[in-house]
């Protein structure tokens, strides 16, 4: 193994799971800052030193399915339940936009609760009082008429993490009426729509092997996502996963960094679970070659209720709090804060 690996990626944006092995278990430490170095110059050739902050809503914490990892899975009978209504949710809104933030991301459980009208008319509420900011759905698998209406009422993106490519690795994480083939058809759908799509996978997942993560990377490659999100799996006290060791750091590092190469136009978030692992967790993965982050918009008093993992961090800070918390960690690594909606390079929304 030698520096022209990463340039192969860089140019041909493939890898092999032997070459994949090597850069995820390499003690070469010049490899290792050459390969962030390069990551972090392929992000600046399309973003600069800009980081982007997307304000989430995580508006409620019921979920109909039972993966075994999550800690708001239906049969987690410890959890204790949340809705937000319109007004809240509005309200979050209007405190993340005088914060400089324009873009919202709604995350929530997939809770039947909200329906198709009262998505589409949040999602109006949000456009009309906000028209300059763009909306981001977190809402796990619905129908393509139900995502196609959501994009009609002003939706632009709709994250889905795939999890795992692996067919037979996705029924070890999830219960039988789940399937890996429904996840990606709905990735499809909504990429037909209109919407800018991100996926992604858990970094260190129980069962996980080296094959898993090129299948995933392979996938990514035919889905094209505008976004990919990736952090480390983290347990969770009250799963039937709870034995197993959290994702680490240094993979889950190497695989942002690996992912900026080969998706040079990404939009790549730092995320939460990256600072749960590690004190610099996020300050790191912006120095691996990330640019989004997410600060908290939920009200603080049900954040410890959206329990997707143990320890997770933010959860006491008011949203001014956690937005300059962010500002001075990203300044502290060298990029800026920008404020807007920090669309993908290069994508034009279609509406019809």
């Amino acid at each position: 193994m030698n520096r022209d690996i990463l340039s192969k990626i860089e140019q041909e944006q493939m890898i092999s799971r032997e070459e994949l092995e090597e850069l995820l278990m390499t003690t070469d430490q010049e490899l290792i800052e050459e390969l962030y170095r390069r990551a972090r110059a392929t992000a600046g050739k399309y973003y600069g030193k800009e980081i982007y902050l997307r304000g989430l809503i995580e508006f409620t914490n019921y979920c109909k399915n039972n993966c075994y990892y999550c800690g708001i899975r239906c049969g987690n009978a410890k959890a204790v339940r949340y809705r937000l209504t319109e007004e809240e949710i509005l309200s979050c809104c209007d405190n993340g936009y005088r914060l400089g933030l324009r873009t919202f991301v709604m995350q929530g459980g997939e809770d039947a609760y909200y329906t198709d009208e009262c998505m589409c008319g949040i999602i109006k509420n949000i456009k009309d009082r906000y028209p300059d900011c763009a909306i981001t759905l977190s809402l796990g698998e619905r129908s393509e008429s139900s995502f196609k209406k959501m994009f009609d009422a002003g939706a632009d993106r709709y994250l889905l993490r795939h999890e795992t490519a692996d067919y037979a690795h996705y029924s070890r994480l999830h219960p039988s009426e789940m399937s890996a083939e429904n996840r990606q058809k709905c990735l499809f759908g909504l990429k037909k729509i209109g919407y800018q799509v991100g996926s992604g996978f858990m970094v260190g997942s129980p069962y996980q092997t080296s094959e898993h993560l090129v299948l995933d990377l392979r996938f990514l490659q035919r889905l094209k996502p505008e976004m990919i999100g990736i952090g480390p799996y983290i347990t969770h006290k009250d799963t039937p996963f709870s034995h197993y060791p959290s994702g680490t750091l240094k993979k889950t590092l190497r695989l942002i960094a690996i992912l900026r190469l080969m998706f040079p136009t990404a939009l790549i978030p730092s995320t939460t679970a990256l600072g749960t692992i590690n004190p610099r967790g996020r300050e790191l993965g912006l120095c691996a070659g990330a640019n989004v982050v997410m600060p908290n918009l939920s009200p603080v008093s049900k954040r410890k209720l959206y329990d997707l993992y143990d320890n997770k961090i933010c959860t006491g800070e008011e949203a001014a709090e956690c937005c300059e918390c962010l500002k001075r960690r990203i300044e502290s690594v060298g990029y800026k804060v920008v404020c807007g909606r920090g669309d993908a390079a290069g994508f034009k929304t279609v509406r019809m």
